[in-house]
């Protein structure tokens, strides 16, 4: 198991693919590589050091609209973002998510599909094409409604998850709005009392610059807060299909319980 480890990090190659690999080779790990190199195997790792920053979000909603699947698969280019095969397997990755429900990328990773697991897919069409690819993260959110949002041929992905049951529009319509308003949170009272205490103190510091009397700064401070958290509170933000309204206002009394963004 040493050696697999030890020719893994040094070529890329999947498990099944070192394990060959060495047995072929008698465990001369030497000669282990230079088998996956003809193979063709290895290349992936000549592409580790390699910047992944295109690819494609996908995003799904199972049958009964209660539960949401998001991944994010890189590559190197957005060219091969839209290469058939790459989006093939994307595919086939989300649909993994959906059957098998992996909690972590390194659980994805190890899955079976129909030839190797989802790693060892990845590296043999990483050496087909020529580019690092790689899985960046993954989610799933359930709620009574679900919704999933693609925009930009993928470049965004949203999930939302509301409490109430047959809520399937008006949930779209969030997932719209995360899509478009990008919150960190879904209420002002979820904000990071750090983070608040910073905005605070920026407000404090511009407002003094300014010369506003010391007894007004506070009351002065509390309003700027109003609108901080209309930037970053997906409840406060501005609807974006009625600059009349707030996101709250659209709910219905149902609560969102969670959302997922994903940008590229």
């Amino acid at each position: 198991m040493e050696l697999i480890k030890q020719l893994r990090e040094m070529t890329g190659a999947g498990m099944t693919d070192c394990q060959k690999a060495l047995v072929e080779a008698g465990n001369d790990i030497n000669k282990a590589v230079e088998i996956l190199r003809k193979k063709g195997i290895s290349k992936a790792a000549k592409r580790l050091d390699r910047d992944t920053n295109e690819g494609v979000v996908k995003v799904a909603v199972n049958e009964a609209k209660n539960e949401a699947y998001i991944v994010e698969v890189n590559s190197e280019t957005d060219f091969v973002a839209r290469n058939e095969k790459f989006q093939t397997l994307a595919d086939q990755i989300l649909e993994l998510i959906k059957t098998k429900k992996p909690a972590t990328v390194e659980e994805l990773s190890s899955l079976p599909m129909a030839e190797g697991t989802v790693q060892e897919n990845l590296d043999n069409l990483s050496g087909t094409i020529g580019e690092k690819l790689a899985i960046k993260r993954l989610e799933i959110v359930s709620g009574a409604t679900v919704a999933a949002y693609s925009h930009l041929g993928g470049k965004i992905g949203v999930l939302v998850a509301l409490d109430q049951a047959g809520q399937e529009a008006v949930a779209g319509d969030v997932a719209m709005q995360i899509a478009a308003a990008n919150p960190k949170y879904i209420l002002p009272s979820e904000v990071n009392a750090e983070e608040l205490e910073k905005e605070k103190e920026i407000y404090k510091e511009q407002l003094i610059k300014e010369g506003k009397p010391a007894e007004m700064v506070d009351k002065i401070v509390e309003g700027k807060m109003g609108k901080y958290y209309s930037e970053v509170c997906l409840t406060e933000q501005e609807y974006i299909k009625d600059d009349k309204k707030k996101v709250k206002d659209i709910l219905g009394g149902a609560k969102v319980l969670k959302f997922a963004r994903y940008s590229l």
